[in-house]
């Protein structure tokens, strides 16, 4: 397979509050992820990271999350399937519409905390995100095995499955979502990244080797120590062989 891209979630600021330091992670990754209001972010701060995204030269894509600033969209909701189609064409409409001030293109759609993790479960989630998808005509950011994944080869919704750079994994090959952030070491997680990418492995929390995907690895601009952490990423995976495969 091609060599693994980087994504990053970013534009998650708002009004006065700053939340990562985007910039400082985009020479280390190709694809931005961008908040579209609901979970985090504001206009300005969405134009603005477009505008840093586009002199960076990475690909730019929607990072639609729940409607709850205060749990930062990283707790569940009970929606419908129309309900999840509606406010992911909301907030990437929102944000397409930066985009087509900067001429650039919508890369792609990437579901945000709960959303994400709801849809690896609920086809009715998953189902929803293809709705949108489909109508902007774009690829999506996954996870293998799961809802999604099915959902999608299903409706022709091309996607890419995700590993996680600075998150923990369960027993099950499932990244664990957390409210907040901590610390990890670069080095750890270099050593991390290769593994899911060349063998298709991870060690879950518990100390049992699981198998994963890594078309794209995500780090979060949260994360306390993103850019060291995006740094060890970008070099790990120029240090390996282009045609490293994870499967």
């Amino acid at each position: 397979m091609a060599m693994a891209t980087i994504n990053c979630d970013m534009g998650e600021a708002f009004g006065i509050y700053r939340f990562g330091d985007d910039e400082a992670c985009m020479p280390y990754v190709t694809h931005a992820n961008i908040a579209c209001g609901f979970h985090a972010s504001d206009p300005n701060v969405m134009w603005n990271t477009v505008r840093a995204a586009k002199k960076h030269g990475l690909a730019i894509g929607s990072h639609p999350g729940l409607p709850d600033r205060e749990g930062f969209g990283r707790r569940e909701m009970k929606l419908t399937r129309q309900e999840v189609a509606a406010l992911v064409l909301y907030q990437t409409g929102a944000l397409k519409a930066f985009l087509d001030a900067e001429n650039m293109p919508l890369s792609h759609i990437k579901a945000h905390g709960a959303l994400f993790g709801m849809a690896q479960k609920q086809r009715d989630i998953a189902e929803g995100i293809a709705d949108a998808a489909l109508i902007f005509d774009v690829p999506v950011i996954a996870y293998s095995d799961c809802a999604m994944s099915e959902v999608f080869t299903e409706r022709g919704v091309p996607f890419v499955c995700e590993f996680y750079a600075d998150l923990d994994y369960d027993d099950e090959g499932r990244q664990i979502i957390t409210k907040e952030h901590h610390s990890v070491g670069p080095d750890a997680v270099a050593r991390k990244v290769t593994d899911a990418v060349t063998r298709g492995v991870v060690r879950s929390v518990s100390g049992k080797e699981v198998a994963v995907v890594a078309d794209t690895i995500c780090v979060h601009s949260d994360t306390p120590n993103a850019v060291e952490i995006a740094r060890a990423v970008h070099e790990a995976l120029a240090g390996l062989p282009a045609e490293s495969d994870a499967r």
